[in-house]
């Protein structure tokens, strides 16, 4: 029997910005990614909904925001499974039919206190980690079992780049001196396209997830795609007027942390020079096309089994990344627009002919991707889920993002919110723990920026009188848009069941 339902490619990267594609910028060179705009529809507004890995992507995948789920830091995780509050992407997909392939990272957290995590709905999954990494999903083909020393060259090509690859030698990299199939992407890419080959079960159609672990660093680049930029092209970073931060909820945060990896990583980037600084740009480009070299390779495997004849292909990635920007800030933590602002482009024969090669600009979000995914594999919309379908017509007034510690303490600091428009992002936040907040309500301070005039965020108008009817105007927008989602779930008990919710509507 022919599938008649779209075959669905999700591909995903982790860190990139929303800029760092060709059609975005003239410098970086991802013409595999290109194509895909071409030929789809450009999300050029979109949002994550935490701007860091675990609770961004938990909530990507479940479709409620990090705060509904309880996600909130890279230390959380759902991990009693009969205890989820919604059936995760594969899940929803394996239920509507499809045969599901999941290669790369979810990083869903769950092996933290399961020593037998399911793949939640993945009929085949790779994993390019060992099998005491935390990440290990029952019966996924890990790395460390199948490539063991290629693993090992690659932890030891990086062993000085700290906790997630994210100290200042993890920044300012290297050319690697490693096969790029010992790379943990480049093992998982090849696991993905020797599945094509002959994995794929043509009875059935096809869920292909691919998420790769990098552009985030550490940036030690394959020579190939760093020879693909030279030096001399590539721009300073700007910076601002000031050296320190004032009046934000960073300088909040560095207010709190000391000895912050921020602190150590600017003592770092004030001694290098110019051209030091800019090779970090430089292989951080590079990473992003090497990354776009194998979603080309899949792509043209797909094509060759006629996958692609019908189907729609999303690619998306969790956060983005600062890059040196306020003052040698980077990695995410921040509601910042190189932060929270993300890829999201949907391709493919099931796109409208007359959408294809379209920008869209209304406000989306990471977690409209289960409501758009289920619309088209033909499952009834979960009404509890605040997400939108990306192919209707209703659209929101704003994106949300929010923003919870990020340091390993048990104690959450409060949350920081963004409301943001195409023209105007307002921020608030305050200092200090959970524990007490509900007596310093009082003590919330805020940030608006003017995104068309000042895009890098450097002026904060919040206080300033005249813009204070668009700052309560959007202060409302941001309450009212909290108070909506919080009110549908993810738990709903009604006597007239999900009617209430207008399930039908």
């Amino acid at each position: 029997m022919v599938p008649t339902k779209p075959n669905i490619i999700f591909l995903m990267t982790d860190q990139q910005r929303w800029d760092c594609l060709g059609q975005f910028n003239e410098h970086i060179q991802t013409p595999n990614l290109d194509k895909l705009a071409e030929r789809g529809i450009t999300y050029n507004q979109a949002v994550c909904q935490a701007p860091m890995c675990v609770p961004s992507r938990s909530s990507m995948m479940f479709g409620f925001y990090p705060s509904q789920l309880g996600v909130r830091t890279n230390h959380g995780g759902l991990y009693e499974e009969q205890k989820l509050p919604s059936e995760p992407l594969p899940e929803l997909m394996r239920r509507a039919g499809y045969h599901t392939a999941g290669f790369g990272k979810t990083h869903w957290n769950h092996g933290l206190h399961n020593p037998l995590p399911p793949t939640r709905g993945f009929d085949v999954r790779a994993v390019g980690l060992a099998r005491n990494s935390g990440h290990y999903e029952q019966d996924a083909a890990m790395m460390g079992d199948l490539e063991p020393d290629g693993l090992q060259a690659y932890h030891e090509e990086t062993k000085h780049y700290g906790s997630g690859e994210e100290n200042a030698l993890g920044y300012i990299g290297a050319t690697s001196q490693i096969p790029m199939e010992h790379h943990r992407d480049g093992w998982v890419a090849e696991q993905c396209l020797r599945y094509i080959e002959d994995g794929i079960d043509q009875t059935k159609p096809l869920f292909l997830y691919l998420s790769f672990l990098k552009p985030h660093a550490g940036f030690n680049v394959p020579k190939e795609f760093e020879d693909l930029y030279q030096l001399h092209d590539i721009p300073d970073i700007a910076q601002p007027p000031w050296m320190y931060e004032t009046d934000t909820h960073l300088a909040s945060e560095d207010e709190a942390s000391s000895e912050s990896n921020y602190s150590k990583r600017r003592a770092v980037w004030e001694t290098l020079t110019p051209e030091e600084r800019k090779r970090t740009t430089l292989r951080y480009w590079a990473n992003c096309s090497w990354l776009d070299h194998y979603f080309g390779r899949v792509l043209d495997g797909l094509e060759q089994q006629g996958i692609l004849d019908n189907a729609l292909i999303v690619f998306v990635s969790d956060h983005g990344e600062m890059l040196g920007e306020r003052r040698y800030r980077f990695s995410k933590y921040c509601l910042y627009d190189s932060s929270v602002r993300v890829p999201m482009i949907l391709s493919g024969t099931y796109v409208p002919e007359a959408r294809q090669g379209t920008v869209d600009e209304r406000p989306a979000e990471l977690i409209d991707l289960v409501p758009t995914l289920s619309e088209v594999a033909g499952l009834p919309r979960n009404p509890l889920l605040p997400g939108l379908d990306l192919f209707d017509s209703l659209q929101r007034k704003g994106t949300f993002c929010e923003l919870h510690s990020k340091t390993a303490s048990a104690r959450h600091s409060t949350p920081g919110l963004m409301w943001r428009k195409k023209d105007w992002k307002l921020i608030l936040y305050m200092n200090g723990t959970l524990n007490d907040a509900v007596g310093r309500v009082d003590e919330f301070q805020g940030e608006l920026y003017h995104l068309a005039e000042d895009p890098n965020e450097w002026t904060n108008l919040y206080t300033d009188e005249t813009h204070a009817r668009r700052r309560e105007q959007m202060t409302g927008e941001l309450l009212m848009h909290l108070a909506c989602t919080w009110s549908r779930g993810p738990v709903f008990y009604d006597s007239h069941g999900f009617e209430a919710l207008d399930v039908n509507g």
